[in-house]
């Protein structure tokens, strides 16, 4: 099993992005995690459906994620946070690979480890259980105890997909297949992997940015009031998407 569980995006300044995430997407936070503080960060975790998007912001000076937000010039996808029942094995698996670990999380009942994105490209990637259960609704330690009480689904209803950009979308889709062990599908110019719930897609640059999380899928229930919060904070908005926090949302129906 593996199922996109959670995107997290990195910004410089947490309480604006999150209140934009809040305003536009009709989104409640329902946790903020005190572990992240010991990576220099603070956080906020958003349920969208029975996904989340997590918003980290560097506090401190000389963060992971403050150089981050330097190489892409400015705020955007961090992170692609996978849900499997495996996580020893995929462990072991990193280590035939030469994919380093930069964080190994063994706390009950939560367990998960962080791949180096270096040894894989595009975003750091985490596979990781919750030992209480692997349905989409069980408790996830990260986004807190209570996250169900916070899904708001009037503007948006599920995370579909997550789209990451390169140079060479091609070299970086086959790596993420070979790492995750999902086969690498092709459709024209456009490489896609599909997970359990929602798909990764990979494609050509389309910016300066370089390469990394570019736009996340969504599936909207009411695209008309979603572009009028868009419109009134200012949001970069087209018939199909909006822009926040450095990502494009894609509007599905």
């Amino acid at each position: 099993m593996l199922r996109l569980r959670q995107i997290c995006l990195v910004a410089p300044e947490l309480t604006r992005s999150v209140a934009h995430l809040e305003s536009v997407l009709g989104l409640k936070t329902c946790f903020h995690d005190p572990g992240v503080e010991r990576f220099g960060l603070k956080n906020a975790l958003l349920p969208i459906g029975t996904n989340f998007i997590e918003i980290v912001a560097p506090f401190q000076d000389g963060t992971t994620a403050e150089r981050y937000l330097q190489r892409r010039n400015g705020p955007g996808g961090y992170m692609v946070i996978m849900q499997c029942d495996d996580v020893e094995r995929r462990k072991k698996r990193m280590k035939n690979l030469g994919v380093r670990l930069v964080t190994v999380i063994d706390n009950e009942p939560h367990h998960a480890i962080q791949m180096h994105p270096k040894d894989t490209g595009g975003a750091i990637m985490e596979t990781g259980l919750d030992k209480r259960g692997s349905d989409p609704a069980s408790p996830w330690t990260p986004a807190g105890d209570d996250w169900k009480n916070f899904v708001a689904t009037k503007i948006v209803s599920s995370l579909a997909a997550a789209e990451l950009q390169s140079d060479e979308p091609d070299r970086l889709a086959s790596r993420w297949s070979e790492v995750l062990e999902v086969p690498l599908l092709q459709r024209d110019k456009t490489y896609s992997l599909q997970l359990e719930n929602a798909s990764l897609r990979f494609t050509q640059n389309k910016d300066a940015r370089g390469e990394g999380l570019r736009a996340l899928d969504i599936k909207v229930n009411d695209r008309n009031e979603l572009l009028r919060r868009a419109r009134i904070i200012g949001c970069d908005i087209d018939e199909n998407s909006v822009h926040i926090n450095g990502i494009y949302f894609n509007l599905l129906s």
